[in-house]
């Protein structure tokens, strides 16, 4: 499970938000939504362990982030809007350096197979920085896809620069990650179809003055 409680953001002189609380349990999703400087990311980035909360804490099964970094690290993929990935490697050097973290036996074969499942086989051998942005975040996202992958994906804005075919791959991954009892935590600003049981989180747009 993860679970936020008594979150608090707090940037330069904005309160983004406060005593927010959350629980996400296997085989489900939460979209968080919201007007474009209403947190969005500043939420993601504290759920992922990337920025610390002004109030509050996450836990991970009943434990904290901040001090179970590791077992939490072995369990998230994060993908921000930064793609996180080399520009100077291959696509299948990138995926394959994730296959290797995430332990798969045969790296290599482990890469072809997650970037078979967005369609980005015929890629392997090109360096990235020759991709389109929107093959780029395919790359990125292909991460995703690598055998015994992470529990809990944070995706922000995962579906940016996408084109319609590639949405509907992203989608039917999510869909399958969701059916295997993994857990999905995504924002996302176009009209796409969620899975049916995806609740949705609404963060409202202030400028409150900070502590």
């Amino acid at each position: 499970m993860l679970q936020a409680t008594d979150l608090a953001c707090v940037r330069g002189e904005r309160c983004l938000f406060q005593g927010l609380a959350l629980a996400l349990e296997a085989g489900q999703c939460l979209h968080v939504a919201g007007a474009n400087g209403a947190g969005k990311t500043s939420l993601l980035r504290i759920l992922a362990g990337l920025l610390p909360p002004t109030e509050g804490s996450v836990q991970w099964n009943g434990a904290s982030i901040a001090t179970a970094r590791e077992e939490y690290a072995a369990d998230l993929a994060f993908v921000g809007h930064l793609n996180g990935i080399k520009d100077d490697l291959s696509v299948l050097e990138n995926v394959r350096f994730e296959a290797s973290v995430r332990g798969s036996g045969d790296a290599g074969a482990a890469a072809r197979a997650a970037l078979a499942a967005l369609e980005l086989q015929d890629y392997e051998a090109v360096v990235v920085r020759h991709l389109s942005q929107g093959q780029r975040r395919r790359v990125a996202l292909a991460r995703l896809c690598v055998p015994a992958p992470a529990r809990l994906w944070i995706l922000d804005e995962p579906f940016n620069a996408l084109d319609v075919h590639a949405v509907g791959l992203l989608q039917q991954r999510i869909d399958a990650h969701l059916r295997g009892g993994g857990m999905v935590v995504l924002t996302a600003h176009q009209a796409i179809e969620l899975p049916a049981a995806a609740r949705r989180l609404e963060l409202d747009l202030h400028a409150d003055a900070g502590p």
